[in-house]
């Protein structure tokens, strides 16, 4: 009922940004906590932030802390990932992901989102 579909990602050199969209269909109402994660190749799938339905709370991984922001805007059905000072580590897999029981406490771990965008790859060169 509920499909993702991502966009944004693509090849940018280190200190770069890119802003990485995730567009809900299928469901008018359907404004569910929104989780961005990353999986580089070799590794497991890891959390990067979460956003409430509303937009006004959100959380993140240390490790993008400062550098990336999670914003909504439930009009257009969309969730973004704006990614700042980009380096090599940061390449991955991007995949959005949503919390359809709507979860009060936010989500960071995969197996708290039942439904997931097809993911778009980030690469970021040195």
């Amino acid at each position: 009922q509920v499909q993702l579909v991502e966009s944004g990602g693509g090849l940018i050199q280190a200190g770069g940004s890119l802003r990485l969209s995730c567009v809900l269909s299928g469901s008018t109402f359907s404004r569910f906590p929104m989780g961005w994660f990353r999986q580089a190749p070799g590794k497991e799938r890891e959390f990067v932030g979460v956003i409430n339905w509303t937009g006004g709370s959100t959380y993140y991984a240390d490790s993008v802390k400062g550098r990336f922001t999670i914003s909504r805007d439930n009009a257009k059905n969309s969730v973004y990932l704006q990614m700042n000072s980009l380096n090599p580590e940061d390449t991955a897999v991007y995949y959005c992901a949503a919390d359809r029981r709507r979860s009060i406490v936010l989500g960071t771990r995969e197996y708290d989102y039942d439904c997931w965008g097809q993911g778009t790859q980030v690469t970021v060169s040195s």
